[in-house]
């Protein structure tokens, strides 16, 4: 039993694998090693598309602009002596005009020898396919219909393709396999290279901004010992040549503030993380983090720069900070406004604001009791939370979802973030809270961001404290890191920190509602597989 693709003894596949060797025999490289594009299918279009350069009978005799690009072509038709296509790049599409009595094409030269000879045209009309890859060296004109197009004079194969594309009038609709088959989703779905293309403006922009503000990027590992910086379960390796069991990391804090205190003052890292927990819109087993480190700055700093940083990207990207979204649950359209500055309000006031809910003067057994209530809480994990840890459910369950327009929520219970500066204010630190914001946009979390830990004696307490989580089975507790504690023992200055999801910022910027909308390649089961 062959365990080829099936695809392999498909009528289309076969039909043009003929094609390839007859390519071929006409003594045409279907690959070459190299085309030199001079011009991009935007480029022509915005420059030329309005402008007076000529018609046809010009391009022809060779009077007009003359241009060199490539592509896939995507359509191609007949028209009495001439044939009509489009080819597609990275940048859109143009017209090309393919005359019968085109000789040019590259590598061919007719013979007689076996038979009728073909014309470079009829090479084309009978040999080249939809999807094929080819290099068009010509003249630019307006068709009656103004339509921007290049009269052809020179043409290369650059790949002969074997597969067809999808269906030119259905396309590839189906989701799992635009993101099984991205790359078919990205010839079919010219949103979908745009939503790609705005990831690359984002983090293009985002490098830019902190290196204006004089942040050092670095590298650090993906492999490591010991796990920490979040509450995750991770990705277990081994590193055969010492035998010994490996994590992927599951932030990139520890290594972060190991640079700050080696006198890096201004650090940040863009880099993948890997998290074995659930899959969801919003959630990826790897996804791309940013995390940023600056000495002598506290949380009130970072707001102020985060919030800066996304006021600044949607003026880059739109013109203006209004940018659409959908609200989440009803898939509403809402005008999200990224001006600087942001709402701002502690945990506590979010929740009586958005909830009408006084937890001040609610016991832990009555938070209990509404959580229950609520049927959006695990029944087996709110008995043995804190009350600190209360309050933060009661806020997950009864106001994220209203936090449409962007907000800061400060000040959060001690129990949720144990690398977190206890807070400054005495009255605050008495009731437990530490200098920490969460933004929200859109009911979702978008950055974390702390007045970093740098007492080491607090820093190990807590450590131990989470250790003990550890102990009693929480498989998202992590592991006392020994290393990091001695680092922080050797002086860390007072430090702002903050942490920002891309892939969700992009969502936010782009205006997607799932997070395998903006991977390239996000995780799917395997093919077959229910």
């Amino acid at each position: 039993m062959s365990n080829l693709p099936d695809y392999l003894e498909h009528e289309e596949y076969l039909n043009r694998k003929r094609k390839l060797g007859e390519i071929r025999a006409l003594g045409i490289d279907p690959y070459p090693a190299c085309f030199k594009p001079t011009d991009s299918a935007q480029k022509l279009q915005s420059t030329y598309g309005h402008s007076a350069i000529g018609h046809s009978e010009d391009a022809a005799a060779g009077t007009t602009k003359e241009v060199t690009v490539a592509g896939r072509l995507i359509l191609f038709r007949g028209m009495g002596k001439n044939a009509f296509g489009h080819i597609q790049d990275s940048t859109g599409k143009i017209q090309i005009m393919f005359n019968r009595d085109l000789t040019h094409l590259t590598g061919y030269s007719p013979s007689e020898e076996n038979g009728e000879a073909l014309s470079g045209f009829k090479v084309i009309e009978k040999k080249v396919d939809l999807g094929d890859i080819i290099g068009i060296e010509g003249h630019l004109f307006h068709t009656n219909k103004g339509e921007l197009t290049i009269y052809a004079k020179q043409v290369t194969i650059l790949c002969k393709t074997l597969l067809p594309l999808p269906d030119k009038h259905a396309g590839l609709i189906d989701k799992e396999q635009r993101y099984r088959k991205r790359w078919l989703d990205l010839i079919s779905n010219e949103h979908v290279r745009e939503t790609f293309m705005h990831r690359t403006q984002i983090l293009r922009f985002i490098r830019k901004y902190f290196e204006d503000a004089h942040f050092a990027e670095v590298e650090t590992p993906i492999l490591q010992s010991v796990y920490g910086g979040a509450e995750a379960r991770p990705f277990i390796t081994k590193l055969n040549a010492l035998d010994q069991e490996m994590f992927m990391r599951i932030s990139l804090e520890p290594s972060l503030k190991k640079l700050i205190v080696g006198g890096i003052e201004r650090v940040y890292e863009i880099g993948k993380v890997f998290r074995n927990e659930g899959i969801d819109r919003n959630h990826n087993p790897e996804f791309t983090l940013l995390e940023a480190y600056a000495a002598y700055w506290d949380y009130r700093d970072m707001m102020h720069f985060v919030e800066n940083l996304f006021e600044k990207l949607a003026l880059h990207l739109y013109g203006t900070t209004q940018v659409s979204g959908l609200l989440t649950e009803t898939q509403e359209p809402v005008k999200i406004d990224f001006k600087a500055p942001w709402l701002r309000m502690t945990m506590k006031e979010s929740i009586y604001k958005y909830a009408n809910i006084d937890v001040e003067n609610l016991s832990d057994q009555e938070m209990r009791a509404r959580l229950l209530e609520s049927g959006k809480c695990d029944p087996k994990k709110i008995p043995p939370l804190s009350r600190g840890l209360l309050i933060a459910a009661m806020f997950e369950v009864f106001v994220e979802h209203h936090l449409i327009q962007p907000h800061h929520i400060i000040d959060h219970p001690i129990e949720t973030a144990i690398l977190c500066k206890p807070h400054r204010d005495p009255a605050c630190r008495e009731e437990g809270l530490i200098e920490r914001f969460e933004s929200f946009v859109l009911g979702g979390e978008i950055c974390n961001a702390y007045s970093e830990l740098n007492d080491p004696e607090l820093q190990r307490s807590l450590f131990e404290q989470q250790s003990k989580r550890r102990d009693a089975g929480d498989e998202e507790a992590s592991p006392i890191d020994e290393e990091f504690i001695e680092a922080i023992h050797q002086g860390m200055p007072p430090t702002g920190g903050v942490g920002i999801g891309i892939d969700r910022l992009v969502m936010l910027l782009t205006n997607q509602h799932s997070i395998r909308d903006v991977l390239y390649f996000p995780w799917m089961k395997p093919q077959g597989e229910s």
